[in-house]
């Protein structure tokens, strides 16, 4: 078996010795080719690559941007089943070894979140030939044309967060749950709280208007903060279409009634009178008044207008 691992050497949570550890130990059980990521968009290049070679499966050790930017060069060129390319070549399954301060994507599998037992925990479910199909969603807008998104995307101020906590990272902030704790806190009283922006669109219903911010999830826990699963959507799966949680207020009053909700372990919707929330959505539109930040698997990819999103049926093979 073939296999592609891309190594983000900047990921928070790993060290060299450990990469080399982590190396060695798949090396051992299929044949191994190591490429280091280099700059933002290299992960996704080097995935297409690995398709176009025919490489059975290509792993990931980073974080969630790496581990989206992967996927999106596996299936940059597939249908929208995520099936095949039009090249003929098939679609090499992913593997997910976390490296980052959240991996939600790998938490979300069921995988650990120390980099050495996920490990064994994928080298495990290769030997047994244990792979798991997955939905994934898709974001669609004029400007920056169709991305893939394994766990979550956000329109509005969780995006905005993840704007300011970018840019403290490339000042030499370490990424953690402290930092952004501390970027959501303080953004809070600089976010627009007074004008919102979205109207919801979607088939067969009436447009929603005076949303302030969207959480689009294609899985559940959304995030996490910590050991702490953030969970703003408990009815999402990968097994389903998308779901989405509206805000019609952002004054303090009712994020204390929201955040405790989100912060606690719960198989029902969120209670309020200020809430939007869809489930298993195949299809639904947000569109803006004014351009307005846009994050996918909390990576900020700038201000849009207008996007639609979309849930792609079986679109991945992942080994767990």
């Amino acid at each position: 078996m073939r296999a592609l691992l891309l190594v983000n050497p900047m990921a928070t949570t790993t060290t060299r010795r450990t990469r080399t550890v982590l190396i060695r130990a798949l090396s051992a059980a299929v044949d191994l080719t190591v490429e280091e990521t280099g700059y933002r968009g290299h992960a996704a290049a080097l995935a297409g690559t690995a398709r176009e070679k025919g490489f059975d499966v290509v792993a990931v050790l980073g974080g969630d941007g790496t581990i989206n930017e992967a996927v999106n060069g596996l299936l940059g060129a597939a249908g929208t089943d995520g099936t095949a390319p039009p090249d003929g070549a098939a679609v090499p399954a992913l593997m997910v070894i976390p490296g980052g301060s959240a991996n939600v994507f790998a938490r979300a599998l069921g995988l650990p979140n120390n980099a050495v037992e996920a490990t064994g925990a994928v080298l495990e479910a290769l030997r047994e030939g244990r792979r798991r199909t997955v939905n994934l969603g898709l974001a669609s807008d004029p400007e920056g044309g169709d991305r893939y998104f394994t766990f979550c995307a956000g329109v509005g101020y969780d995006a905005e967060v993840v704007r300011a906590v970018e840019a403290l990272r490339g000042a030499g902030h370490r990424a953690g749950p402290v930092l952004y704790t501390r970027t959501a806190v303080r953004h809070f009283f600089l976010t627009d709280r007074r004008t919102p922006a979205l109207r919801l669109e979607r088939p067969g219903h009436r447009p929603e208007d005076g949303i302030f911010m969207a959480i689009i999830s294609n899985t559940a826990p959304w995030t996490y903060a910590g050991p702490w699963p953030i969970n703003p959507t408990p009815w999402a799966s990968f097994a389903t279409g998308l779901d989405m949680l509206g805000l019609k207020r952002m004054g303090l009053p009712t994020m204390l009634r929201v955040l405790p909700q989100v912060l606690r372990e719960r198989d029902t919707l969120l209670r309020g009178r200020h809430l939007v929330q869809t489930h298993d959505e195949e299809e639904f539109t947000l569109v803006a008044t004014r351009p307005i930040a846009f994050q996918l698997d909390g990576d900020y990819l700038g201000e849009r207008e207008r996007i639609t999103f979309r849930s792609v049926p079986n679109a991945l093979q992942v080994v767990a």
